[in-house]
């Protein structure tokens, strides 16, 4: 995988993203045994953000440090604005040895990688956000006793957004029993839903959109996001509306009949009245919880700190997967 670019899992083979897998598994318990090896001690980093971000950030700087990096945050360049996207691509790409990038557009993230000549890691586009279901898959694993080609993963909520895409594209790469639980409106594409079924008929994974809150029946996982993506803030009625059934309570936990099921979520999650956004949403619309009740949140079968602790480990492992020969 040296020299290659993570931008989407769509790029990936299941065995190399169980070798990723493995390797998050190794250095997170390096780090666990207070063993810093150093791996890309003189390597540079850039890490360019046009939306905001608290894991992502974190991951990628505290990763880098603990292998030796030297990590730039650049928040203020004149990238799209004096200096096109392949000129600073090419001029970034002769400073560092790697760029992550975090905004709206995937083409941004693809030209980057087209130009820059170094690794590129797509930190969140509009399309996909591959790092954070790498840190999932490795969360499942770890909590679900059973292999993640026998395991029912359920997202409920969009399931057209950036995470609807790359958790169903991750399941299918692993063989999961991926259900998208959500109404017809927010379905993800077409075109995805059927290259992934496809893909399924090699790794032995299904594919379900459903609207019937009953298809949480025997999941291992219940996974949900945010009802309105960063951009989108002007449809809060509208996603309000059609996503209130979707809420993920006790009661749709119960009717998963599994009192070992999981509930995860890639937050920043607004299940109580302790945010901003939160209060607004609930002077406007009278909600004190959205997405997830808090109760649920807080459950001993949330994992959801677990799983945003992994965004770090799997990170590492992809920078070094990317930049050494530590998997060739």
């Amino acid at each position: 995988m040296k020299g290659n670019s993570f931008l989407t899992l769509l790029d990936y083979t299941p065995e190399q993203i169980e070798k990723l897998l493995d390797l998050s598994a190794q250095v997170k318990n390096e780090k666990k045994n207070g063993i810093f090896p150093l791996r890309l001690k003189n390597k540079n980093i850039v890490l360019i953000f046009e939306k905001t971000s608290t894991r992502t950030r974190c991951a990628f700087e505290t990763a880098g440090y603990d292998e030796g990096a030297n990590v730039t945050f650049l928040s203020n360049s004149q990238m799209g604005k004096k200096e096109s996207l392949e000129d600073t691509a090419k001029v970034l790409g002769r400073f560092y040895d790697g760029i992550e990038f975090r905004g709206f557009k995937q083409e941004t993230v693809e030209k980057l990688a087209l130009y820059s000549g170094v690794p590129v890691w797509n930190g969140l586009t509009d399309m996909y956000h591959p790092t954070q279901v790498l840190a999932d898959l490795l969360t499942i694993r770890e909590h679900v006793k059973k292999p993640l080609s026998q395991t029912k993963f359920v997202f409920v909520g969009d399931a057209r957004n950036n995470m609807g895409n790359s958790l169903m594209i991750g399941c299918a790469k692993m063989g999961m029993h991926f259900v998208a639980l959500a109404p017809k409106e927010l379905f993800p594409s077409e075109e995805l839903v059927m290259k992934m079924k496809e893909l399924c008929k090699k790794t032995g994974g299904t594919i379900t959109l459903s609207e019937d809150v009953s298809s949480v029946e025997g999941a291992d996982v219940i996974y949900t996001d945010v009802w309105v993506s960063m951009g989108e803030e002007d449809k809060f009625a509208e996603r309000i509306k059609l996503l209130s059934p979707y809420k993920v309570d006790s009661a749709m936990m119960e009717r998963t009949h599994n009192k070992n099921v999981k509930f995860m979520h890639c937050l920043p999650s607004f299940h109580d009245l302790e945010t901003e956004v939160g209060k607004k949403v609930y002077e406007e619309y009278g909600l004190k919880e959205m997405e997830v009740s808090d109760e649920v949140f807080r459950s001993e079968n949330s994992i959801v700190f677990d799983e945003a602790e992994n965004r770090m480990h799997t990170i590492k492992a992809v920078m070094l997967a990317t930049m050494t020969d530590i998997l060739d």
